[in-house]
């Protein structure tokens, strides 16, 4: 089960995703993790998540113009 983070109202969403949905969002872009932009595991958006190292984050922006964008991010501890 995905996992959110701190709530601020100048901070997108993110959810951890859970091992499942990892695995069909790499499918579905044909890539790995490292492929993935990045994301530090010490980033305070993360706090709360149990993210590690690994991990594949989903950021969804709010934008009244493009409605909902989607961003991934691979957690790497840097």
């Amino acid at each position: 089960m995905a996992k959110e983070a701190i709530k601020h109202a100048l901070i997108p969403k993110h959810t951890k995703l859970s091992d499942k949905e990892k695995e069909k969002v790499l499918e579905e872009y044909q890539i790995t993790v490292n492929e993935l932009p990045s994301i530090l595991l010490s980033d305070a958006a993360l706090r709360g998540l149990d993210a590690q190292e690994g991990d594949v984050i989903k950021i969804e922006r709010e934008s009244p113009t493009a409605g909902t964008a989607t961003f991934y991010r691979g957690v790497i501890n840097g």
